[in-house]
């Protein structure tokens, strides 16, 4: 099921102090997801839980996935991967010309970083919009197995003013309305953590 915390403060600011306290909720969230995995009993078919290796910070383009996920993985002594990394030439120029990807775009990209997550031998914590429920499927089915997400919730106009202050990045502020208008939030069924970024 979805867990859910907030963080006090404008939590999308720049300050030091300010981000660490999103990191260090990140970091104890993760702490605390693990210990709960830890200390659950068998699944009803007698096989023991399974903690899952691969996590993926998701949310929309401007709610800081890229710099949480990769100070997560520093903590957790993980592997980092950004899913941006792994777009094509295609969809890259698409989003420079302010053009929203289709899920024709989007299913052989989320499919090839879930295969990359996969290959990496220890944990591995990952950076990816993941916007929709049948996306974040999508990584789980092509990973073949658990995947947590760390959903960043937040405003639409704190992000766009973090977007507008952002430079050398190939997604264009412009996109951010058709970002939320895809966004849908992890479901209860999903195993998800949400983290209020608002203040």
């Amino acid at each position: 099921s979805v867990r859910e915390w907030a963080v006090g403060g404008n939590c999308l600011g720049l300050s030091a102090p300010v981000y660490f306290c999103l990191l260090r909720l990140l970091v104890l969230s993760m702490v605390r997801y693990f210990m709960s995995m830890a200390e659950s009993p068998p699944v009803s078919n007698g096989s023991p839980s399974m903690k899952p290796r691969l996590m993926v910070v998701m949310g929309v383009s401007g709610s800081g996935k890229s710099s949480i996920a990769s100070s997560l993985a520093n903590a957790l002594n993980a592997t980092y991967l950004d899913a941006d990394d792994y777009h094509s030439a295609t969809n890259i120029d698409k989003m420079i010309r302010g053009e929203a990807l289709t899920d024709a775009d989007r299913w052989p990209w989320l499919e090839n970083f879930a295969a990359i997550m996969v290959d990496q031998k220890t944990m591995a914590v990952g950076a990816c919009s993941a916007l929709r429920t049948k996306y974040r499927q999508c990584i789980v089915t092509a990973a073949g197995e658990p995947v947590l997400f760390v959903y960043l919730d937040g405003r639409k106009s704190l992000i766009r003013q973090r977007m507008l202050q952002r430079k050398a990045h190939f997604m264009p502020d412009s996109l951010l309305d058709s970002q939320f208008e895809t966004l849908g939030p992890p479901e209860t069924d999903e195993l998800a953590i949400s983290v209020d970024i608002q203040g």
